[in-house]
């Protein structure tokens, strides 16, 4: 996140007749099969698997992943890799940014209505003082074993599914940014959703979800309901990450977030555990951002909520 300036699967398919029926409320859209929308249990394990892959990557590449560095690139061929082998399309996007060259991956997960696209996104850059494992490592790589799920599933939504790795994030959003400014109006109008996911596996984490498009946001609401968890309404990174582009060009924008360096409080503690008086990430933009700097049940939560949107929203 860029620094602020001045038993699953029963538990899906309840939570997915829920969302569906209320989604269908707000939109007006007529609900699809509960079933085709459960989505399959996103594997931690895997999510980790990435995540221990983008420190090695950073540790041989002086210790990060930042815009213009040769940790970056390499993460972003790593991920690039994983989905030509799973079956995307995928689309590298080049700019610059303070004299450096930065890329943006686009992964098309071929079929579905090229009219009515659904997105997920993540910014795969850190600060150049860490491997930035948690900010964003976390995201990033829920985001890519989504769309490797999708792949490993079959899974063939009705609206067309895009998934994304953003550039430059830690700069101000500049990879995100030139991705919603190079589209044209009428393929912003084919976007039905963004959802973004910049820190999700925080080490005292927070559970919170945006407070953008209601539908997208009562998506999220219901699935942590489901499954016993009380969120809040995210804050600390509002117009802080690559959704604000999105929302900025009257796209409908939504996310999840466990927290940075805002303090947990006694009553967030009760309610979610964790030590209050401390940040939900005391690490955040520092050197000990690594793979030791991850709460597993928060990523996996969170992954899981992630993967239960994309199935949600796009059937």
């Amino acid at each position: 996140m860029k620094l602020s300036i001045p038993g699953r699967a029963g538990t899906a398919a309840v939570v997915a007749a829920v969302t569906l029926l209320t989604t269908a409320a707000i939109t007006g859209a007529a609900p699809a099969s509960p079933l085709a929308a459960a989505a399959p249990d996103l594997p931690v394990a895997n999510v980790k698997a990435h995540l221990a892959q983008l420190q090695s990557i950073a540790t041989a590449n002086g210790g990060n992943r930042a815009h213009g560095r040769t940790g970056y690139k390499a993460s972003l061929d790593y991920a690039k890799a994983k989905l030509d082998a799973a079956g995307f399309t995928t689309t590298v996007q080049q700019f610059t940014s303070g004299g450096r060259t930065g890329y943006n991956l686009i992964a098309d997960w071929p079929g579905g209505d090229t009219n009515q696209v659904v997105m997920a996104g993540s910014h795969l850059d850190s600060v150049t003082a860490g491997a930035g494992i948690n900010d964003n490592g976390s995201g990033s790589a829920a985001v890519l074993e989504a769309a490797l799920t999708v792949s490993r599933t079959g899974f063939q939504p009705t609206k067309h599914l895009r998934f994304a790795w953003w550039g430059a994030e830690e700069l101000g959003m500049v990879g995100s940014r030139y991705y919603v400014n190079s589209l044209t109006t009428a393929n912003r109008a084919k976007i039905s959703g963004y959802l973004n996911f910049d820190m999700i596996g925080s080490p005292n984490p927070g559970y919170f979800v945006y407070d953008d498009d209601p539908a997208i946001e009562k998506t999220f609401q219901n699935y942590f309901a489901g499954i016993g968890i009380a969120t809040e309404i995210e804050t600390e990174g509002d117009g802080r990450s690559d959704h604000a582009p999105f929302k900025n060009a009257g796209i409908p924008v939504g996310g999840l977030f466990s927290g940075a360096d805002y303090i947990k409080t006694a009553a967030q503690a009760a309610k979610w555990g964790g030590t209050s008086g401390r940040a939900f990430d005391a690490c955040y933009h520092s050197s000990c951002d690594t793979t030791s700097n991850i709460n597993d049940t928060a990523l996996d939560r969170n992954g899981d909520a992630l993967a239960y949107a994309v199935w949600a929203l796009s059937s």
